[in-house]
């Protein structure tokens, strides 16, 4: 299993407490879940793989440095929606694949219903976007397709992570990295992270 990357950055953490609290109404919670994102993202990026490339400044030719591979965002949606929205910007020349899947309110099992995959998939470097690992069953659903579409070097990003989550996550797919903002306590009767911060997708998109 490799362990979490756990993002205690002050900021990220003051981002986090804010998008925790039933006073952060929605556009708010949008906006500091999207600095969050950003804060997750070049946490998850630090590894990534570069080759020089020599440009021409106003001044003198120099030499600098290039993204090695193509980058691939998956959200799972909806709810990794809100972190893609953020993320995007910072690396808008990536492709943005989708995975839907819902979540069966009554056995917590998850639903796959819809993927748009790219055939860059082999060659590139593939973030997988979901701000909640809770009873891990989308996760691992999502990397399992993403895997069997050819994907060789993924990682995870969610905002808030608990250990049942996290050991489900590294018993189906050990070779997956997770960064996160918090690993919570547990899951409550209804699998839903505690102390968490509620429906991400609800709260990001207001409905």
């Amino acid at each position: 299993m490799i362990p979490p990357v756990i993002v205690t950055h002050p900021l990220a953490q003051i981002h986090l407490t804010t998008i925790r609290s039933t006073d952060t109404p929605c556009g708010q919670f949008r906006w500091h879940l999207h600095r969050l994102a950003e804060i997750l993202f070049m946490e998850a990026t630090r590894g990534l793989g570069t080759e020089t490339v020599r440009i021409q400044t106003p001044l003198t030719e120099t030499e600098g440095v290039a993204l090695a591979r193509p980058i691939v965002l998956v959200p799972i949606l909806r709810a990794g929606l809100g972190l893609q929205e953020a993320i995007l910007p910072l690396v808008p020349e990536a492709t943005v694949a989708h995975v839907g899947i819902a979540r069966d309110e009554e056995t917590a099992l998850p639903v796959p219903y819809y993927a748009k995959l790219p055939a860059i998939l082999p060659e590139a470097d593939v973030f997988l976007l979901d701000p909640m690992l809770a009873t891990g069953g989308s996760a691992c659903s999502a990397v399992t397709q993403l895997k069997a579409a050819g994907a060789t070097r993924i990682t995870l990003i969610c905002v808030v992570s608990c250990p049942p989550g996290l050991q489900a996550f590294a018993d189906q797919h050990p070779d997956v990295p997770v960064v996160t903002a918090a690993v919570d306590e547990g899951l409550n009767e209804r699998c839903y992270i505690v102390p968490g911060l509620g429906d991400a997708g609800d709260r990001c998109f207001g409905t």
